[in-house]
């Protein structure tokens, strides 16, 4: 209990979330006569370091920024608009998929609300949509990016779960297809019972052929991701390098990114790589002191005395990640809890992949869930409009990502089966 005061009322009084969990380690070593592993302290964060994994981090951040400032990602806008745009409420479908195809470049989802947020809401309400329900489709949406491959979320869970990425990757994709049909469904009921939906505009035949030889070119980056890593012939990391590099020539060949874009881009993809890397760490040494003491076989024991069914085990989870998701940032939740509940999963025989998924759903709906949800903040800043009525018109959309979540604690195989099958072939 001290040492979960300490964690939580350094958060409250605007600590680093690295530095709070590196005292909460201390401070639980400390109360719990542990003192002789200060001096392996170093050795523990180095070594946390020390994963090959972590190198497809910067990659994939590298591949985001260089869409967004290069032009890549107004492209696919575009081609999402001329496949859907035709049909009532068809911005909100072309919405839908431009996140979708955004999801296998960008892999996180506040970037991609970011992204989506400053193009989409203006331009929705510019056709006639209302603000909340333009501002609820981009939110929802964007909650793809961790999902659908490559995915933040899915390569820490690697590292600290010790999973195998790749698998991990092919994983989402089911489960990510899943829920952008929920979502368009949320979308046709809103059209054949809520609000009216304005009427589709359909891009001119003559325009059609241009735009979508347009998006060829982006579309190749997340197709040699996915392929590449599900035939076997790319690991994660590699399929990181190869999609940057793609996608750095397409920047410089449509005239949109400079050279003195590159500085810039990069310090980004450097900070942020150091904030992740450094709470990877942090977390690392609190798992091997909670270890140490022999915690995490206490928590088998006492929730093997709840239930021995890993669906009640799995929903109990998506529960936990809920609630943490409210006050936390997804990345923080996934480093701090899933070490300490991996000899549980063991325990009940549920699968690491089943887990993994499940773990990344239910962190990722954390980023639009009151009180914090930074995700609702860029879109109520972009709408220009309070979180009440925005939360209020993303609900219906939660609700089915959420019925999504719980398919898939109920059934295995829509998070194992693809895996299963690539690594079969």
């Amino acid at each position: 209990m001290i040492t979960l005061i300490v964690f939580f009322a350094l958060l409250f009084c605007g600590f680093p979330i690295f530095g709070a969990i590196l005292a909460g380690a201390v401070v639980f070593m400390a109360t719990n006569d542990l003192a002789v592993l200060y001096d392996s302290i170093p050795i523990q964060f180095y070594g946390a370091l020390e994963i090959n994994g972590l190198l497809a981090i910067p990659l994939f951040m590298l591949v985001g920024e260089i869409m967004n400032q290069g032009g890549l990602t107004q492209r696919l806008i575009a081609v999402a608009e001329v496949l859907v745009g035709r049909f009532k409420g068809g911005l909100a479908y072309a919405n839908l998929i431009t996140n979708a195809m955004a999801a296998s470049i960008l892999g996180s989802a506040v970037a991609q609300i970011g992204v989506m947020s400053k193009v989409m809401i203006p331009e929705m309400e510019k056709k006639g949509y209302d603000k909340a329900f333009s501002g609820a489709v981009t939110v929802s949406a964007g909650l793809l990016g961790p999902i659908i491959p490559p995915s933040m979320l899915m390569i820490i869970y690697g590292v600290v779960a010790v999973q195998p990425i790749a698998p991990l990757f092919i994983a989402g994709i089911v489960p990510g297809l899943l829920i952008v049909a929920v979502l368009a469904g949320v979308i046709l009921l809103y059209g054949l019972f809520g609000s009216q939906l304005p009427e589709g505009s359909p891009t001119p035949l003559r325009d059609s052929w241009g735009t979508l030889a347009a998006g060829i070119a982006p579309g190749l980056i997340p197709a040699v991701v996915i392929v590449g890593i599900m035939s076997g012939a790319m690991t994660p990391t590699e399929s990181g390098a190869v999609a940057s590099l793609i996608a750095l020539v397409l920047g410089f060949l449509y005239r949109e990114l400079k050279l003195a874009d590159l500085p810039g881009i990069l310090r980004s993809v450097a900070v942020n790589t150091a904030t992740i890397t450094g709470l990877i760490a942090a977390a690392s040494v609190f798992s091997w002191v909670l270890a140490f003491q022999g915690v995490p076989d206490q928590l088998v024991a006492l929730i093997a005395g709840v239930t021995d069914s890993p669906v009640v085990f799995l929903l109990l989870v998506t529960l936990l990640m809920l609630v943490l998701g409210m006050f936390l940032e997804s990345i923080s939740v996934l480093i701090v809890v899933v070490p300490i509940l991996m000899p549980v999963v063991t325990a009940l025989g549920v699968d690491p992949i089943q887990f993994g998924v499940v773990c990344t759903i239910a962190t990722v709906i954390g980023i639009v869930t009151p009180p914090v949800g930074p995700g609702l903040y860029i879109a109520m800043v972009q709408a220009d409009m309070p979180m009440g009525p925005l939360f209020r018109a993303t609900a219906p959309f939660l609700a089915a990502v959420l019925a999504v979540l719980i398919a898939i604690c109920a059934f295995p195989a829509l998070s194992t089966w693809l895996p299963a099958l690539a690594t079969a072939n």
